[in-house]
């Protein structure tokens, strides 16, 4: 038997390759001669820098960026053994993660560090990036890294302005850089297909987990409005509707624009990356899951990407999770053969966080060994 791991992290708990360490060691508790592959997966969001470097058999670098409130912070990106290809996420530089609830405010934040972040990476050799952009701080589509990479941007008197959330709708003049910093192909791991602005765009859907309260969002939506207006104005382009450019408050707007980037679904690229479907060959069941199935995941995200890949070779494929919120026409609408929670009983977020690996192993023991017993 041959069984293909390809799990998510378990945000908070356990990391995609802990996830499939735990499936291995329950796998091969129940079936001792399977033949077990690891893929350890991510969609553009935290991790996914760590999986595409680990898989190519690269390195890390690690530099100095200013965090989204303009404070030195170290920050790393992955890079292949011939320096050819980065691997970069903006969580790094300008993450969420980054700031206190209390320091959490997309009027004031800002992506220069990230692009710092492309800066380092096209010095230190690669011409190719690939760049995750889950995990946001801001709503500044992108203006802070461009303003990285010497464009300006001016009020209605000539004043530059600092490239922030709040500055948006102060735009009335966008100065490029005289020649471009950098010449490198970027490739953009998107999960979100939200436009720039409007009631499904950056600052209305994304907005409030950032810090912005109802007047905030009402601000950066206006902003946001008013920048592609000025760039439809001085550069006859027009992006905010095309999907993805709500992404990490307009950051993909600005990675269009600014950078020329190509948009793609991030667990598309990652499958890419990792010869996913090349992988399937001779497979007898593929294991997945993330640390909660709910509506994200019917959203086209990884769990129904490797889903999609796997029945085209009709090839069962069961995920796993922490906390399963799916319906059994969801389950089945994602083309999964089965989907099961890890967890035996109700549990406190703190017991079933420590709970996680065993829960991993022991329902991966559970499941081969049932499968195992189908198969005969």
């Amino acid at each position: 038997m041959k069984i293909l791991l390809a799990p998510d992290k378990f945000r908070g708990s356990l990391t995609g390759l802990d996830v499939c360490n735990a499936m291995r060691d329950g796998i091969l508790a129940a079936n001792p001669t399977a033949e077990v592959i690891a893929i350890p997966m991510a969609d553009g969001g935290e991790g996914t820098a760590e999986i595409l470097t680990q898989d190519a058999g690269g390195f890390f670098v690690e530099t100095e960026v200013m965090d989204p409130l303009w404070r030195p912070i170290r920050a790393n990106f992955g890079m292949t053994p011939n320096r050819q290809t980065a691997f970069l996420e903006m969580a790094s530089a300008s993450g969420l993660k980054l700031l206190s609830s209390e320091e959490r405010n997309p009027l004031k934040t800002s992506t220069y560090g990230t692009g710092e972040l492309i800066i380092k990476a096209f010095e230190a050799g690669a011409k190719h990036i690939i760049l995750g952009i889950g995990g946001s701080a801001t709503t500044d589509a992108g203006i802070g890294m461009a303003a990285a990479l010497g464009w300006r941007f001016c009020d209605k008197t000539g004043n530059e302005l600092a490239p922030i959330g709040e500055n948006l709708l102060h735009i009335e003049q966008i100065i490029p850089p005289e020649s471009p910093l950098i010449d490198v192909t970027i490739d953009v791991a998107c999960d979100v297909t939200a436009p720039l602005f409007g009631p499904s765009g950056a600052a209305y859907v994304y907005g409030p987990q950032k810090g912005a309260d109802e007047a905030a969002v009402k601000t950066l939506d206006a902003g946001l409005q008013h920048l592609s207006a000025i760039i439809q104005r001085d550069f006859g382009i027009d992006l905010a509707y095309q999907p993805g450019t709500g992404a990490a408050g307009g950051l993909g707007f600005g990675l269009l624009f600014f950078l020329k980037a190509n948009l793609k679904e991030g667990v598309k690229i990652v499958m890419e990356q990792t010869h996913f479907e090349e992988q399937l060959e001779g497979v007898d069941l593929v294991l997945t899951g993330e640390g909660k199935m709910d509506e994200q995941t019917l959203q086209g995200k990884l769990i129904a990407g490797i889903a999609r890949a796997a029945k085209e070779r009709n090839i069962p494929v069961i995920a796993l999770c922490g906390t399963l919120l799916l319906t059994t026409h969801d389950i089945q609408s994602l083309g999964l053969s089965y989907a099961r929670s890890i967890l035996p009983r109700p549990m406190a977020l703190p017991e079933a966080i420590e709970y996680a690996y065993q829960g991993v192993k022991e329902t991966s023991h559970s499941l081969v060994s049932l499968f195992t017993l189908l198969q005969q």
